[in-house]
């Protein structure tokens, strides 16, 4: 069964992109969405020593919810192609709906930085019941998909408070229909997850893509 369907599925691939994380990773027996296989024999170059790649936490440090690290390679990433991601995180909080996510996304056009607007729910938009978009995704009383389900991983709010982490992980990007605009180039984006108007953390990063 393929569980990363439709304009919900298309939204959390998304989001994923912009975060360059793991959350909407799923292990499936067709070319229609991500699947993963673990980094056992691979042998993983150093990033960040060139390209675009960078992140940094950009809220204040009282926020409850950060980043602890972040890998990505290759770099630029590569649509189809594959891609190596680890991840490391802290919530204080438990992270309980409605959480909303404001993701601002810009893209360099000669020179200049272009914010991208928000089209059919794609680009520099306001995800505003990030609970309900993965309760869409992965029906709730379904185990979470691999490999959140290996690590522990929830996939369901809420996100109960201590630390999140995913060793290096192996995925395959498939071809994808992606919009006009996110197309080969370079791109800054930043996500604020709030609740109830509060800030619980600040995201921001730059990544390039290579599409075919």
């Amino acid at each position: 069964m393929n569980l990363y369907t439709g304009n919900s599925a298309m939204k959390v691939m998304f989001v994923f992109l912009v975060y360059l994380g793991c959350a909407s990773a799923y292990q499936v027996d067709n070319g229609d969405t991500f699947y993963y296989r673990m980094l056992h024999y691979k042998k993983l170059q150093p990033i960040l020593s060139q390209g675009t790649f960078s992140w940094a936490n950009c809220g204040s440090e009282k926020e409850p919810a950060v980043l602890k690290s972040l890998s990505i390679q290759p770099d630029p990433i590569s649509i189809p192609g594959d891609l190596q991601a680890s991840a490391a995180g802290f919530t204080a909080l438990n992270l309980t709906a409605p959480l909303t996510v404001n993701v601002t996304l810009e893209k360099e056009v000669a020179g200049v930085w272009v914010k991208i607007p928000c089209v059919d729910e794609i680009g520099s938009c306001v995800y505003g019941d990030v609970c309900r978009l993965l309760d869409l995704v992965i029906p709730p009383g379904q185990d979470c998909p691999e490999p959140l389900y290996t690590y522990g991983l929830p996939c369901h709010c809420p996100f109960k408070a201590g630390e999140y982490s995913l060793p290096n992980t192996y995925f395959d990007l498939p071809p994808v229909a992606l919009p006009p605009w996110m197309a080969s180039g370079n791109y800054k984006a930043m996500g604020i997850l709030t609740r109830n108007n509060q800030e619980l953390a600040c995201l921001k990063g730059t990544f390039s893509l290579k599409t075919q």
